[in-house]
Order: structure tokens, then C-alpha cells, then sequence
């Protein structure tokens, strides 16, 4: 049984939803990034980056256990492990990689400045409001956003004409397109897709995992443990 290093975010959503889809069995281990969980020496054991999600998986390659932490590298790992949602052919999951990789590298970290500059910036101790960083990042994500609105017109899913770990990594931090300060109205592809995903059981499933746990992070305590640098 798979261990699940988890906190409900959009990168937390992406391992959760995945588990779900594949239907594999795991036991769930909560940290609290709001609490300063992912400092703990024992977390960082597993994940030395002090971020989740991460997972242990006692049959690993070669049935020898594994840890991985990066939630991109999960996604790949589970994807290989169960041989579902990486692409049927080659081609497909060169497809799956790209689209995963400009998440990774695109969208969920410029969806998270704006995250940052538009909502927790502005209530920290003294205020940070900065113009420029939020018209930076809304304005990088709403690109962002029209690059994959054009991609999801010519398929169904993200990568093509079959879902995979690409829109399960997509998928979170799209949906939270209001608190990125974004609009749909010219998005008809993104907004039809989003509908489409966040309709499936098992997204559904992966998403309410925790959910009641979810908060704002407005905290002074909170900030602390999620913006500190060392």
C-alpha cells in the first residue's frame, strides 16, 4: 500500500486524483503546510525539498521500496507503475510529458505567485501589496491560460484525444482560475474541458480528500510556515 504525504492544494490534488483514477490503495499521512509539518525532520527524510506531496511505495522498482517526492515526478512514476494515463503510444506520452512538464514549469508556478501577490501578499505583516508583481503574475497566467485554451480546441484533453496525467496535473490550479484574477469568457475550450475533468468520480474523489481541512492561510502563524525560506 502506497503512503500519501498530503496537504489539499492543487499540487496535493494532482497525487490524490491520480490514486483515485488508478485505483490504488493508499494510507494517508496529513501535513499540515499551514502547521510547518513539511519541516519536520521525518518528512524531510522523504521529501528534502520540505514540500508535498510526496509518497512511499514499499513495492517499487524492483520490489524494493521507494520514496518520491515532486508531485510531476509522482504522476510519471504512478502512470508507469499501473501503465494508465501516460499515453497509449509513444508519441502520446511525449504528448503527456510536454503538457506535464509546462505545468510544472508554467503554470503552476505562475498561478502560485499570482495566488501569492493577489490574496496573501496584501495581508502580511507589514502589507506587501506590489502592483507590478500582481499585474505580472495575472497577467503571465491569463497567457498561460490561452495557450491551453487553443491547445484544448483542437482536443479533448490536454494532451490529445485521451485523458492522462498531463490534465490530472492541470487540472487543480485551473479550477481555481477566479483567485488567479482570470476570466473564461474568452476561454470557451478551458472552460468546457474544466467542466468536463472536474465531472469525473474520481476527481471528484481525489479533491474531497481532506477538503474540510482546506483554509486560507491567513494567519500570522500560518504565513510563517509557509513563506519561510530556510
Amino acid at each position: 500500500m502506497i503512503d500519501l504525504y498530503y496537504w489539499p492544494t492543487p499540487n496535493g490534488w494532482k497525487v490524490s486524483i491520480a490514486l483515485a483514477e488508478m485505483g490504488l490503495p493508499f494510507k494517508l499521512h496529513e501535513i499540515n503546510i499551514g502547521k510547518g509539518d513539511q519541516f519536520e525532520p521525518a518528512f524531510l527524510q522523504i521529501a528534502p525539498n520540505n514540500r508535498m506531496p510526496a509518497i512511499t511505495d514499499p513495492d517499487g522498482p524492483d520490489g524494493a521500496p521507494i520514496s518520491i517526492f515532486e508531485s510531476g515526478a509522482i504522476l510519471q512514476y504512478l502512470a508507469r507503475k499501473t501503465g494508465k494515463f501516460g499515453g497509449p503510444t509513444e508519441r502520446d506520452r511525449i504528448a503527456v510529458d510536454q503538457w506535464l512538464m509546462w505545468q510544472m514549469g508554467g503554470l503552476g508556478p505562475m498561478a502560485g505567485q499570482a495566488h501569492h501577490f493577489l490574496k496573501y501578499a496584501p495581508a502580511m505583516d507589514p502589507p506587501q501589496d506590489i502592483p507590478y508583481a500582481k499585474d505580472r503574475y495575472r497577467a503571465e497566467t491569463a497567457r498561460l491560460y490561452g495557450v491551453l485554451d487553443r491547445q484544448l480546441a483542437k482536443h479533448e484533453f490536454v494532451a490529445g484525444d485521451f485523458y492522462s496525467i498531463a490534465d490530472m496535473s492541470i487540472w487543480g490550479w485551473a479550477s481555481l482560475w477566479e483567485g488567479q484574477q482570470q476570466t473564461l469568457d474568452d476561454k470557451p475550450n478551458l472552460r468546457r474541458w474544466l467542466e468536463t475533468v472536474s465531472a469525473r468520480p474520481a476527481v471528484i474523489e481525489g479533491r474531497a480528500l481532506l477538503a474540510e481541512k482546506r483554509g486560507d492561510h491567513s494567519s500570522k502563524d500560518a504565513q510563517k510556515a509557509l513563506f519561510k525560506t530556510k
